[in-house]
């Protein structure tokens, strides 16, 4: 996260299966909180549509648990933001509904024209841990994109 300090960018983060863990990581380490804009907290798909201006259409047609989706919400939080990079995080923390993968998560991270994805296959190790790597992963795909 230094490095987003040392080239002086901002972060918005996207959040579902997290509910804002990792918003609220990144504004308690001290001396970043500069670097953090804001965070979308969007469990729900209407508020994936309303708060990140994603299309409905996607949602029924991929799933709220996607790629497709994950580079929405970061596109949609970029778009709806002062930020300079975004983050966005969806997934199945468990337990999951018998046609969802528990432990399944896709991460998006949009930088101007560049989007970088990663799909995580966590397993049935709960929600807690499900939810502490995503945001493992997320910070890697951050510092990956910068």
């Amino acid at each position: 996260m230094q490095a987003l300090k040392q080239r002086d960018l901002t972060l918005v983060t996207a959040e579902s299966c997290t509910g804002g863990m990792l918003a609220s990581i990144l504004t308690d380490l001290q001396g970043l909180s500069h670097v953090f804009e804001c965070g979308f907290v969007v469990y729900s798909d209407e508020a994936k549509c309303d708060l990140l201006g994603i299309d409905s259409i996607l949602l029924k047609s991929f799933g709220a648990v996607s790629r497709e989706v994950a580079e929405a919400m970061a596109r949609g939080a970029l778009s709806r933001s002062r930020a300079s990079i975004a983050i966005a995080i969806t997934g199945f923390a468990g337990p999951s509904g018998e046609e969802d993968e528990e432990g399944l998560v896709h991460l998006a991270c949009a930088h101007g024209q560049s989007l970088r994805h990663r799909e995580k296959h966590f397993g049935p190790i709960g929600r807690d841990l499900v939810r502490r790597h995503a945001i493992d992963s997320a910070l890697d795909v951050i510092e990956e994109t910068i």
